[in-house]
Order: structure tokens, then sequence, then C-alpha cells
């Protein structure tokens, strides 16, 4: 993300000749076995995998071991926007071959979208507050903000939280792409997740995980944990205005954005990067920009704001996810993401976007932004960490 550097690519899982779409960012060289055991993995579908390898990394880099006996104060609130998509198609299409008996045992476990967070509290033991959000492409952080309620409100001390995602298969591919919401730049995937510039021609599709472990500060500390910031507020709400589209002026993610920081106690002006939901859509970048002048007047020339789906492409259910990590990241390294391929805004896209390359600074406060199908909208406040 720092270096700009995209991995989207040509599909190379399913043949896309015949596809006006035909490229995507696909997670190269995952290999689950290296974290999980073989058993485990064939009984995951692939954006449950993902979600797995996220967690267990996020653990270790936590300093936190698995529970054996059990641990009814820990919870995983890891969702996904789309979930077993693969493991779907794959059994319909055994099922038109074979009727039952082509269908796997493992069909329904690998397709619910429940069962990432479900196997991960069986491998870990987190016998605690345990929830599925599926919020399409907000679910990354409608997951974290409700593991920081669960959490405030007393009713555990760790949270596994955030996003998986893998619907790069060839329906997904086609969905989105009738959907005329995907770039066509077959011929330059590199720069084809291009937010807020004035030549771009819609999202790319993109997979993976962000996880992140939240813990109250009592029990963080107690353990000395190696803290990377602090969440600090947290909003959601609904355009309830169209399916797909955002409401005129981006009127819902104002009001949630204004939510977050009324949640956080902190004005406008306290803010100092946005990481944008910034999908590289033509309704998306130019409606948030006006929802950001909208939420924070004259301080929004003040701000940083870029979106790390330059290199990512759109995570979907997992963009939060990863959306946090940058987030934190940018706070705890004083290193805020480019808005990669960035070369020629668009008019009405007029905010600093910090184009291109990455850019030191001190920020103390990140608001992360994530805006769904269904008009769902919400919107993270996360502060820098200062031990007091």
């Amino acid at each position: 993300m720092v270096a700009g550097r995209s991995g989207v690519a040509l599909v190379t899982r399913f043949d896309t000749s015949a596809f006006p779409v035909q490229i995507a960012a696909e997670v190269k060289g995952f290999d689950p076995e290296l974290s999980v055991d073989r058993k485990l993995v064939r009984r995951l579908d692939l954006f449950a995998q993902y979600a797995m390898v996220a967690s267990l990394e996020a653990m270790r880099h936590a300093g936190l071991s698995p529970y054996p006996e059990g641990n009814p104060r820990f919870g995983v609130y890891v969702g996904t926007g789309i979930g077993g998509l693969q493991e779907i198609v794959k059994g319909a299409l055994a099922f038109a071959r074979e009727s039952y008996k082509g269908i796997s045992p493992f069909f329904i476990p690998r397709a619910l979208t429940n069962l990432a967070g479900g196997q991960i509290a069986i491998a870990l033991g987190a016998q605690g507050p345990s929830l599925c959000v599926t919020t399409a492409c907000a679910t990354g952080n409608h997951s974290i903000g409700e593991a920081w309620r669960v959490i405030r409100s007393g009713e555990a001390d760790v949270v596994l939280a955030g996003g998986a995602e893998a619907a790069i298969t060839d329906v997904g591919l086609a969905g989105f792409m009738v959907m005329k919401a995907l770039s066509k730049r077959n011929d330059d995937p590199a720069t084809a997740s291009r937010p807020f510039d004035v030549n771009r021609d819609g999202f790319v599709m993109g997979e993976g995980a962000g996880v992140l472990v939240l813990e109250s500060l009592e029990h963080a500390r107690a353990r000395g944990a190696p803290i990377l910031a602090e969440l600090v507020g947290y909003a959601l709400n609904n355009d309830a205005y169209h399916e797909t589209g955002p409401a005129p002026g981006g009127a819902g993610a104002v009001r949630c954005m204004q939510l977050a920081l009324a949640s956080a106690g902190l004005r406008p002006e306290d803010v100092d990067y946005i990481n944008a939901h910034g999908t590289s859509t033509a309704q998306n970048d130019s409606t948030e920009t006006q929802a950001i002048h909208t939420c924070f007047g004259a301080h929004a020339r003040k701000l940083a704001v870029s979106s790390t789906k330059g290199v990512t492409g759109h995570l979907l259910g997992a963009a939060g996810g990863a959306e946090a990590v940058a987030s934190v990241m940018a706070l705890a390294t004083g290193t805020l993401p480019p808005t990669a391929n960035l070369e020629t805004p668009d008019p009405a896209c007029d905010l600093d976007y910090v184009p291109k390359l990455a850019r030191r600074a001190d920020p103390r406060i990140v608001l992360s932004n994530s805006f769904g199908f269904g008009g769902t909208n919400a919107s993270l406040v996360f502060k820098k960490w200062e031990d007091r």
C-alpha cells in the first residue's frame, strides 16, 4: 500500500477470454497449509481460509495464544459480504450433473457466511460473543465497530474483528460486470483502479481478509500488549435511498461521519486523515467528496484523504478490515498510504488525495469510511496511541 504497487492483474483462476472484464486483484502465493492443518483447510471455503490465516497472524502479532480450555471473554466478529460463493457455484454445478449424489458433505459448512468466524472460534477457543456481519462493502467496518461496542459493554475482553472475501469466481465477476460496475482496463491492469481520477471507469474486484485484535485497555495493559492505536469512535446508518447508489450529496455518509465523531467526543477539525471508501467509480468518489466537504466544512481542505483501493482493488466484505489495518498503521508509523494511479483528478473530486506517493505525517486522528449496497454506511475513528 505504501509503495503504491498495484495487485491488479489478468485473472488466472478461470477463463475470461469471452468476458469484457478480464482483471482482478487476486491474492497471490497463498498457502493456507503454512498456518492451518490440512484437514481443516479442506473444510474451509477460500474466504474462510483467508479469515483464518489473517486471524492467526493478528493473534501472533498481538502476542496472544489460543485457549485450549476455552475463554468465555474472547470473541470473534469476522464477517463477509458474500461468503462461500466458490463453494455455492461448485455445489450447484455438481447438483446439475449428479443430483444430490454430487453434493459434498462439506457444501453447507463451506458456504455458510458465519462458518469463518465459527471455525476461528473453534480453533482458538473463543467462547465469548460471536457475530457474523454481512453488510456488503461495509461489513469489515461494521464488524470492528460492533466488536468495539461489545468490549465497551463489558461482555468481552478481546475480540478478533474484521472481514474476509473470496468472490473472484466466474459467476462473481460476471455478476458485477453486467451491473457495469467494473473497470474494463484489461490492457493495463495495474492502473485500472484509480480512485478520484477523471479517467476512472469502475472498480476492480479484490479479495483477502483484514482482521484486528480489539482489546480493552485494562486487559491490554495487564498483559503488556503491543498497542498500535485506540479505536475511539464508530457509527452506522442507512441512506434508505437506493439498492446500489449513494444518496444525493452523500447525505447518509455525512450523518454517519458526524455520528462517529460525536461518539468519539471529537470535532471535525480534530481529524487529520481519512481513509476513504474511494472505490474508483464515478458516483461513489464524487459523492464521498461532497460528503466530506459537508461534514468537515472549511477543514476539508486541510485533510489528507486517500483510497488504498488503488492497489488492493475493492475487497468487498473484506475492504473495511484491510482499510482499518491501513488506518492503524498510518497512526503507528506516521506514513499516509497514497491513492495509487491518481494522474488527473476529477474536478468533482477536489480534496488532497495523497496522489501516487506516500507521505510522512504525524496524524493523531484517522477516520475510515465504508459504504455498502443497500445504503449501509459505517465510519470508524482511530486515535494515535499515547500511553497515559
